[in-house]
């Protein structure tokens, strides 16, 4: 009995310790993403995330705020093979954290616009200076001070589409600009760490290189606020069975292959021929794309009244598999693994590198300085004086998002999904897969199951893990030796 019971013990020991592979941050090196813990470079494989639309009410719920409805997509998301996703908007005061730490804990990145459709809290494209109010900086900073406390937000877009016509490009540009500069500073004053903020715009051929180049340069030599860190392109150009020459993808590389940030398709997909095969994805991966563009998301997760949904929702929450879920799913799968030799040169190997290496990589990626004018851009006149400076100093004080504890039930979809025959899935089927351990501020576990698959979280660090290892096993020797005695 007594051996047995030692026995026992000794099994619950030995069994694996805690999982420490967290979630990593991305971060903006040169032109390139990059997993701020591996140095790897990071290609966006995603899609555009908005339930209901945009111009949803965003008053009682948003896509984070419902963790059933999450856990629902989050198994798709992960069957489609991607890493990111995009949502559009979202209501600061509501409750994140749990479909935050389920994205997390599948291993997807967020990228959020701070926008709205709600009045107040989006830029008037045509009367910028109307909207560019102080309660407006206090809605796109009450985004940011919300979601900067989870390694997992990947990015902050600043606007959509905001210059998309003759009119808007005259009074808009240098609002854009003024904007990125405000939520710059103030992650740089209030944020745990350095999250990107980027730009996502219509690809408008009258404004596709200025605009792009505008939203890139520094005012002046080592002023990097009011550059974007990333650029995000909605680009529905390449239609049905294309090229790279027929699709004008040939000529997006040439326009944007000096960049010195990460440049990526913020929405892409045409759907004027169906169903969509998505050859534009094997393209945006191949050799000759990657040297420029760090993937895409592909518009978009659910069927709205546009029809470009991959997955509709009936009235009952459940989900339908539509045929482009299928085709796109396939076509992620064909995407052989991306290696970057520029990346492994420069970076990987990065304290190991001389000063004169370093210093070639990033002079090469150096930010251009303005320039008095760019086609097209109304540009001109006294600078955009920003009111955001009284909050930025002082704070804006708003929710903090943290990574929370998830029942084993969490990682459950309730809701059917039926595939493209109609059949239901087997609840087996309907799981979230964990594949990320979580670090948090407030918790010690993040995942309690009864059964063997659990994740846990814990404040502490690789080094901390190693020495929690070591007590470990004097422990275990102490045991063994004391067992053993007993025995005897």
């Amino acid at each position: 009995m007594k051996s047995n019971i030692i026995k026992q013990f000794l099994f619950l020991l030995l069994l694996p310790s805690k999982l420490w592979a967290a979630i990593h941050p991305i971060d903006v090196v040169g032109k390139y993403f990059v997993d701020s813990i591996t140095k790897e470079r990071f290609y966006i494989k995603g899609v555009d995330y908005q339930p209901g639309g945009s111009s949803e009410e965003l008053s009682k719920s948003d896509p984070l705020s419902d963790p059933e409805k999450c856990a629902r997509d989050i198994v798709l998301f992960q069957e489609l093979g991607i890493n990111t996703i995009r949502i559009y908007s979202i209501n600061p005061d509501l409750d994140h954290d749990k479909c935050m730490t389920m994205l997390a804990a599948a291993g997807i990145y967020l990228l959020l616009d701070v926008n709205s459709p709600v009045q107040g809290q989006h830029l008037n494209r045509y009367e910028p200076w109307s909207t560019y109010t102080m309660s407006y900086v206090q809605h796109i900073f009450k985004v940011v001070e919300k979601f900067s406390y989870y390694n997992n937000t990947l990015g902050f877009f600043a606007g959509n589409e905001v210059v998309n016509d003759m009119k808007s490009a005259q009074f808009s540009p240098k609002y854009i600009k003024v904007i990125i500069g405000d939520l710059k500073k103030y992650i740089e004053k209030h944020s745990p760490r350095s999250i990107p903020v980027g730009y996502s715009a219509a690809d408008d051929l009258n404004y596709r290189a200025s605009l792009a180049s505008y939203l890139e340069c520094a005012e002046e030599k080592g002023d990097t606020y009011n550059s974007v860190d990333f650029y995000g392109v909605n680009s529905y150009q390449w239609c049905g069975t294309q090229t790279m020459e027929s699709s004008g993808y040939d000529k997006l590389i040439r326009t944007y292959s000096s960049y010195t940030k990460p440049i990526i398709f913020s929405e892409f997909g045409c759907n004027q021929v169906l169903p969509r095969q998505f050859d534009e994805v094997k393209a945006l991966f191949s050799k000759p794309m990657t040297p420029t563009f760090s993937g895409g998301l592909v518009y978009e997760f659910t069927q709205e009244s546009n029809n470009y949904g991959l997955v509709s929702l009936d009235s009952e929450g459940n989900a339908h598999i539509l045929g482009d879920f299928e085709k796109l799913k396939n076509t992620y799968k064909e995407i052989p693994p991306l290696r970057s030799k520029e990346m492994s040169k420069f970076i990987v190997a990065d304290e190991t590198l001389n000063v004169t290496s370093k210093q070639a990589f990033f002079n090469k990626h150096q930010l251009p300085i303005c320039k008095n004018r760019y086609d097209n851009l109304n540009i001109e006149g006294t600078a955009i004086r920003s009111v955001a400076s009284p909050i930025i100093f002082k704070g804006n004080h708003g929710l903090r998002g943290y990574y929370v504890t998830l029942e084993d039930k969490d990682l459950q979809c309730e809701y059917e999904i039926y595939d493209i025959n109609g059949k239901a899935r087997s609840k087996e089927s309907k799981r979230i897969k964990v594949v990320n351990d979580l670090k948090s501020e407030k918790q010690e576990t993040i995942v309690r199951s009864s059964g063997v698959e659990a994740a846990s979280l814990e404040n502490s660090s690789p080094k901390r893990n190693f020495g929690s290892q070591i007590l470990r096993l004097g422990m275990l020797c102490m045991l063994i030796f004391f067992s053993m005695m007993f025995l005897t």
